[in-house]
């Protein structure tokens, strides 16, 4: 075979003949990682192969990188996209085979036909709709969707090229200070808070992708990647063309906050009201073109994976800037693109007759919805009260009755974190971490408050606030006056994350080594800053539970996220225990409760193991898919489902003992990631999709 010549973006002199038993043909395009090219297999089978370049093959993190877009690939394999056949990510040159699928790109046929015509479009964001309903449920979060993604197929659209996504809780986490995506599609948080990316970012390139399809351009639309960057973030997009019974949907895939987008579910059922049925004209796809066609738009189209500057100045939003020196603008944009919202200084009172039921049967007491948004809410226990927060806004609920104590409006979305009780202060977690406040827990008002530079993360542990700074400062600031107390670095853990547990003094930060192979494991004392020790295990482990002096970790497959094991380290005797599962679990949650440690997989699995005696005790599968991190009280495991249920299992014997009715409301679809319960005394409380808070007698699950 002759060897072919490409003049792609990083592609080699020549090209190899074969990648594993597939014999490479032609090229059919040159990407960030590697050159993909048409192949076929002894059988005659044509595939589509993409292999890495050379010089990344020899990087570490991008062979780690094409590892987690195989297990991606792999995992939502099905109708929306192009099935993996065959892959060897530990080749030479890395190297992945999926079906080849005939059609040219959404990018190509804009680009040859012009916009589509409304049928078309139509069916093209249904088609995506469901491709992303798929890929989000199994966990993965595409990152770079965008019009040479999308392959228009003769049956509907497939989306391809996993090569930035991630499954949700992966731990290849996206590297601080750097993006990673195509500018024009990706979605303010990715600017924003990279490593807070969601399913909800896919939906904002889907919006953009189809502006792309019925114009011929993007809602933001500059020849600058800081400019376009800039209007992602500020500006309201640009819809003239968008046909006018889709455009008010579009523009609600382009909402600033992920929260005010629609899901993949809703996005196919406002477009069955669009249109009593969808247009059955097919795509007309041509032929898969070569890289002659393709090397056109790489310029347009390239993904960037770029440096974020900071900028200590503010930055006046305007609705378009103004075309200025290149070095000006890079960072007077990027400067920008730290904005979060900011606490709404206003507080609503209580209103009497909030919507609840009150019996003595099972279910104590069920609390309607409290403020307009959406989403379940995230509560916790302190102070004799209920602590909860739902977009726009943070509430007080009587444990007793459930009757609404106050409400402290917000203009943030509060994050997937309760409200903590702190230094007797309610202190609620803010997206972003641009703003710092405390709430009296009798009233709600605001008792102190302070502003924080863009994109600190903020973690409470005991009577402290840990603030971690872009740069990898920390500072320890007192929960009940707002004051920083010290301030310093940590070696070893860039920028840290930390986590805290019930019943234990320290905090804890984890960072697993790009490899996979180790993880450093900081202790450090939230009231001094001081480390208290500093060790690093074998393994990728994520940290779940501390008691009784010791430390729990899941110790999780690198590029799969699947668990394979539980760990007790004790720092005091210097001595690590592993169980090692019998079957890895899927992206796994737990709880450690004496020396049982319990774990809820993503597909349903619960299981318990007991740690003293290195064993799997037991394990049963639930009907839960991507439930709640489990919650035990010693009798009893407890957890939430997507869809507002709370399930009970017996911790001894492992059978499910009691289980309430969905509670989803007006939602379409289960919720990704639904809050745990709270275990206080007999009671259990549980949130649901319908925004509603309800309690339970947790000593008979079986009466629910």
């Amino acid at each position: 075979m002759t060897p072919q010549r490409n003049t792609g973006a990083g592609a080699e002199a020549e090209l190899p003949e074969y990648a594993g038993h597939y014999h490479l043909e032609s090229c059919l395009g040159s990407g960030g990682m590697g050159v993909v090219h048409l192949a076929r297999s002894t059988s005659g089978l044509r595939l589509a192969v993409k292999v890495v370049h050379a010089e990344f093959a020899r990087d570490p993190e991008f062979r780690g990188r094409f590892r987690q877009e195989v297990a991606a690939a792999r995992r939502v394999s099905g109708a929306f996209t192009a099935p993996v056949v065959d892959a060897d990510p530990e080749a030479e040159r890395p190297w992945m085979a999926t079906l080849f699928i005939p059609g040219p790109t959404l990018s190509e046929h804009v680009k040859r036909n012009g916009p589509m015509p409304t049928a078309q479009l139509r069916r093209l964001m249904a088609g995506l709709a469901e491709a992303l309903r798929d890929i989000h449920r199994v966990g993965v979060v595409h990152r770079d969707l965008k019009p040479s993604n999308v392959l228009l197929a003769e049956d509907g659209p497939k989306v391809i090229d996993f090569g930035i996504s991630r499954p949700k809780d992966s731990e290849l986490r996206t590297e601080t200070g750097k993006l990673i995506g195509t500018p024009p599609f990706m979605a303010p948080e990715q600017f924003r808070r990279p490593r807070e990316v969601g399913p909800a970012a896919d939906i904002f390139a889907l919006g953009s992708v189809m502006v792309h399809a019925a114009t011929g351009r993007g809602p933001f639309d500059s020849d600058s990647p800081y400019v376009v960057a800039y209007q992602v973030v500020h500006d309201e997009p640009d819809l003239t063309g968008v046909p006018e019974n889709l455009a008010p949907l579009v523009l609600r895939c382009l909402a600033k906050e992920p929260e005010d987008r629609p899901t993949p579910d809703e996005l196919m059922r406002e477009l069955r009201s669009v249109a009593a049925s969808y247009d059955t004209q097919a795509f007309i796809p041509a032929q898969r073109t070569s890289e002659g066609d393709r090397g056109q738009q790489a310029g347009a189209e390239r993904a960037v994976e770029q440096p974020v500057a900071q900028s200590g100045k503010r930055r006046r939003r305007g609705k378009r800037m103004a075309a200025v020196g290149a070095a000006a603008l890079g960072l007077a944009v990027l400067g920008a693109l730290s904005s979060v919202r900011l606490f709404d200084a206003t507080r609503d009172t209580p209103q009497d007759g909030s919507p609840r039921t009150v019996s003595t049967a099972s279910v104590t007491w069920a609390a309607g919805p409290v403020g307009a948004g959406k989403g379940m809410p995230q509560c916790t226990y302190g102070d004799g009260k209920l602590f909860c927060a739902r977009p726009g806004v943070v509430f007080a609920v009587s444990p007793a009755d459930g009757a609404l104590l106050w409400r402290h409006s917000v203009a943030a979305q509060t994050t997937s974190e309760p409200p903590l009780v702190s230094a007797h202060l309610v202190q609620p977690y803010t997206s972003g971490g641009s703003r710092l406040a405390a709430l009296a827990p009798t009233s709600g008002k605001e008792v102190w408050e302070r502003r924080l530079p863009p994109d600190t993360t903020i973690h409470y542990a005991g009577d402290m606030a840990l603030l971690t700074h872009a740069d990898g400062t920390v500072a320890g600031v007192d929960a009940a006056t707002g004051n920083t107390t010290w301030q310093r670095r940590f070696p070893g853990q860039g920028t840290p994350s930390f986590l805290s547990f019930s019943g234990d003094s320290l905090a804890y930060a984890a960072r697993t080594s790009v490899d996979g192979s180790s993880t450093q494991v900081t202790a450090v004392d939230p009231g001094t800053g001081r480390v208290q020790w500093d060790v690093r295990l074998t393994g990728a482990l994520r940290p779940f539970g501390a008691q009784g002096g010791s430390v729990f970790f899941l110790s999780v497959d690198s590029v799969y996220g699947n668990t394979k094991e539980v760990v007790r380290y004790t720092p005091a005797s210097k001595k690590t225990r592993r169980v090692t599962l019998p079957v890895a679990l899927d992206d796994a949650q737990a709880t450690v409760r004496g020396h049982f440690a319990y774990l809820l997989a993503t597909g349903g699995s619960l299981l318990a193991v007991d740690l003293d005696a290195r064993k799997q005790l037991w394990r049963l599968e639930t009907s839960v898919i991507r439930g709640s991190a489990p919650v035990a009280d010693g009798k009893r495991v407890y957890f939430s489902s997507g869809d507002g249920r709370l399930l009970a299992a017996d911790a001894a014997q492992g059978r499910l003992v009691g289980q309430t009715k969905a509670r989803l409301g007006s939602q379409s679809g289960v919720v990704g990631a639904p809050p745990a319960p709270v275990i206080v005394g007999n009671r259990v409380f549980a949130t649901a999709p319908d925004g509603t808070v309800f309690a339970l007698d947790g000593r008979d699950p079986s009466a629910w």
